[in-house]
């Protein structure tokens, strides 16, 4: 069977300094919300609800339909295109984020990883509701003060 090369995914990706974070989770679970404090807080948008994945020399390259480009639903609001300093046309994804229930949070969990187009990548749960969910993923992405995980 032939690995595939590019795939599209329902989730939010984001860019922190070099690394992609992919956000997946359901309808209403967050993606955009979380996205959006991200990118208050200096993020740029990849791409919102529906990514574009492809695997480049090794590397898993994350970018935005055409029919999405630059733009981001805002609960309450509408569809918002992000002025250029806010988006980014592509990023090598470095960082996989489920988002779960506050639940749904182990307090100590073990590493996780994910195969996706062929590269492995760490994945973790976030509960994006929590006010510190923005501060948790720039850590476990590496690109925070105190960085609990090396990055990739």
């Amino acid at each position: 069977m032939t690995e595939l090369a590019e795939c599209t995914v329902h989730g939010t990706c984001v860019v922190i300094g070099d690394a992609g974070i992919l956000i997946r989770g359901g309808p209403g679970a967050g993606k955009s919300d979380l996205a959006l404090r991200l990118i208050d807080d200096g993020a740029r948008l990849v791409s919102d609800d529906q990514v574009r994945l492809q695997n480049r020399g090794g590397a898993v390259i994350a970018s935005a339909p055409d029919a999405t480009k630059e733009m981001i639903e805002v609960n309450g609001i509408g569809l918002i295109r992000l002025d250029a300093e806010r988006i980014t046309g592509e990023a090598h994804l470095a960082l996989l984020v489920d988002l779960v229930g506050a639940g749904g949070i182990e307090r100590l969990p073990r590493p996780q990883v994910e195969t996706v187009l062929g590269v492995s990548l760490p994945r973790i749960a976030l509960s994006p509701f929590e006010a510190s969910a923005p501060a948790k993923l720039r850590l476990a992405a590496g690109r925070g003060t105190g960085s609990i995980m090396t990055a990739p």
